[in-house]
């Protein structure tokens, strides 16, 4: 089985019904017009799409949801994440068998300590499928480092280690894993707001969390930069980072909802912990939102 990691991978929100259960009508209806919109892929249960409030059966009903909505078309590739090593290799298999064509494996949720405890989890969900897989590094949120010799090791022990999704938000990362591996893996920038510098760096795909609400910008900031278009993507760059940095900070989900609520394309529900924004915080959201609206650029067709 193969997959090109290559492209614009929208990492999904969850959307919830007014009690706050996943409303998988809307589900499917976002991966269509995400897809529609030249998505080349969709990647739902990571931390945007709220994962760990998810139980088990409502992750695998949303796997089996995101399939039939454009599984055929597009790969879907959801987050494999549990508070235990068991649940995320029972969470891999699932996906597996519901028709997922590829898997982003991330570190557990809580429990963080050293490289080989690390590896002997992420080690368990790349053996327990011949999916391709994607290895999420994502230090900030996770406590947990992968450092470009130790994916090299896996790399080496795993022949369905095809990526590396880099949120350390540290672009050196990529030129450093490229050191090592050369064209082994492929790179995907997953912090909105590094996607030119990393592709610069040498990334080649994008996993995307403004992409919920802006999908057309996304496509073409990422055409752009890979394109060596340097003054079309500076520009698009410019209008777009104010909303690309609403990714970048711990309530991203809420904001994320938040500007997916005021185009039409969406709801602002969160699940507890999580609360919907307000106060300052709310008014300062909506006010970037509404500049960037009031300045979204034309795009090229």
């Amino acid at each position: 089985m193969r997959v090109d990691f290559k492209g614009v991978f929208p990492a999904i929100t969850t959307p919830f019904n007014a009690d706050l259960t996943v409303d998988h009508g809307f589900l499917a209806e976002h991966c269509r017009w995400l897809v529609e919109q030249g998505s080349a892929g969709i990647v739902p249960l990571g931390s945007l799409g709220e994962g760990a409030t998810l139980s088990a059966d409502e992750k695998w009903k949303i796997l089996e949801t995101c399939v039939a909505a454009v599984g055929e078309r597009v790969p879907i590739m959801p987050g494999i994440s549990a508070l235990g090593t068991h649940e995320a290799v029972a969470l891999a298999k699932h996906a597996a068998s519901a028709g997922c064509r590829g898997l982003m494996v991330l570190p557990p949720y809580v429990y963080s300590t050293d490289w080989r405890e690390m590896r002997a989890h992420v080690a368990a969900v790349l053996g327990a499928t011949d999916l391709p897989c994607m290895l999420y590094n994502n230090p900030v949120a996770y406590r947990t480092d992968f450092v470009p010799e130790q994916i090299a090791e896996l790399a080496a022990a795993f022949p369905n280690l095809k990526a590396v999704k880099e949120s350390s938000t540290d672009v050196r990362r990529v030129t450093g894993i490229r050191a090592l591996l050369g064209q082994r893996l492929d790179i995907l920038v997953g912090v909105d707001d590094a996607i030119v510098e990393g592709i610069d760096a040498g990334a080649t795909g994008w996993i995307a969390g403004l992409v919920n609400a802006f999908p057309a910008e996304s496509v073409a900031l990422y055409r752009y930069a890979m394109e060596g278009k340097k003054r079309e993507a500076a520009e698009l760059y410019r209008w777009f980072l104010p909303l690309l940095r609403m990714d970048t900070v711990p309530k991203f989900v809420q904001l994320i909802k938040l500007v997916q609520e005021r185009i039409g394309r969406g709801s602002a529900r969160v699940r507890p912990p999580r609360l919907v924004l307000e106060g300052q915080e709310l008014e300062q959201a909506r006010a970037t939102l509404e500049h960037a609206l009031a300045t979204r650029p034309r795009l090229e067709v």
